[in-house]
């Protein structure tokens, strides 16, 4: 699977800084928001609209948008698993060894890729 293909799910979350208008996660999530998606944005600070776990988001996510650091983001992909979310997005600087290891050992697509890019691919 490539990071094109995870554009056609509806039903996203990305986890990071999605408070900071300077971090890219606050970007992709806001692309995200304008394209039409579904999305959540997942801190685990939490804050105003922000939830601070996966397990927290009110709709079913088909991709989580990984754009933290790496040991944070291991064990959010741990809790991805546990909710049977498949499908990772890993954007650049947000993945490491262990979690391309843990994503390969639990059978879990982690892409590495840029919602940005995609969007702007797709004309969005």
């Amino acid at each position: 699977m490539k990071a094109k293909e995870f554009m056609s799910f509806k039903n996203w979350v990305v986890v990071g800084d999605v408070l900071n208008k300077e971090k890219y996660a606050y970007k992709i999530l806001n692309s995200l928001k304008t394209a039409q998606y579904n999305v959540a944005g997942v801190n685990p600070k939490g804050g105003n609209d922000i939830y601070s776990s996966l397990k927290d988001v009110p709709f079913n996510t088909e991709v989580v948008d990984l754009c933290i650091n790496s040991i944070k983001g291991l064990e959010i992909l741990k809790e991805a698993k546990s909710l049977n979310i498949n499908n990772i997005l890993v954007q650049p600087g947000a993945g490491s060894e262990d979690i391309f290891k843990y994503g390969e050992e639990n059978n879990m697509n982690l892409i590495d890729g840029c919602a940005l890019v995609e969007l702007k691919n797709l004309g969005k």
